[in-house]
């Protein structure tokens, strides 16, 4: 079995990246797609699996080409992004990845070494960890290693976070856990306020509009996290009042499930 320190090195190859290939085109990889096609450049040559939105990707957009096979995929890319769900990872198994593509493992709690033991490969592998909202390239990606090429694309679709090893790496992907309970959150809010008599289209409309206004604060990276919650709440005020009867309360349950999680994701 080829082993990490075989792993060539990718700084000759910095430079524009031509052709990109996607192995499972689920809603991330659909995302890097439509983020990659965002304001209608034709660079990079993309490169489908067959299966998931391929076909469709591949009749919307110009140089979004549908493969035959996860092969036909690699042989036709510089960059391979694997996408598949962790379950079917053993199905890359056979691939012939030769040692000057680079391949962007996106699956979650599959670390690195587990995807190289897979596919028996010299080239480098990076893990990241790109969000739907790549689509409209405006998510900071994590990725380990840093690789020049790799955080290029990422710059192009929000940005490119490189961090130090994987146990940094997992740390991010637990945050990523949380993402629906945001939404489950709102949903909690709008319902509330349904069963108080408004009417269920008000009270989406006003939540929506409530928390559109807090991810545009959030865009204003010269405020700290702790400052922004500071400046949104008045001594002995209604929203203090919130923080510290229920969320306060229930964050200690928070932590202990991102610490489960967290455990759960560095588990062999």
């Amino acid at each position: 079995m080829i082993q990490s320190s075989d792993l060539r090195p990718t700084l000759a190859r910095v430079g524009t990246l031509q052709r990109v290939g996607v192995i499972g085109v689920g809603e991330i990889g659909k995302a890097v797609v439509e983020g990659l096609r965002h304001d209608g450049d034709p660079t990079p040559e993309i490169h489908l699996s067959p299966r998931g939105a391929s076909a469709d990707l591949a009749e919307r957009y110009e140089a979004v080409h549908l493969c035959t096979d996860n092969q036909q995929v690699v042989d036709r890319s510089d960059l391979v992004l694997i996408a598949v769900r962790g379950p079917d990872r053993h199905s890359l198994a056979g691939l012939h990845i030769p040692g000057d593509k680079i391949v962007v493992n996106v699956m979650a709690g599959i670390s690195n070494d587990d995807l190289r033991s897979i596919l028996d490969t010299v080239a480098p592998l990076v893990r990241a960890i790109p969000l739907p909202a790549v689509r409209e390239r405006m998510s900071v990606t994590v990725v380990h290693p840093s690789d020049p090429v790799v955080n290029a694309m990422f710059d192009v679709l929000g940005g490119a976070l490189p961090v130090a090893d994987e146990a940094a790496f997992d740390v991010f992907s637990a945050l990523t856990g949380t993402l629906t309970s945001h939404y489950a959150f709102l949903v909690t809010l709008a319902e509330w306020a349904s069963s108080h008599g408004i009417a269920p289209d008000d009270a989406d409309r006003y939540v929506r509009g409530l928390f559109e206004n807090v991810g545009r604060s959030l865009g204003d990276e010269t405020r700290t996290l702790p400052g922004l919650a500071a400046d949104h709440e008045t001594p002995n005020g209604s929203n203090e009042r919130i923080r510290t009867t229920w969320f306060v309360p229930a964050s200690a349950g928070l932590r202990e499930s991102l610490d489960a999680l967290l455990t759960d994701l560095r588990r062999p």
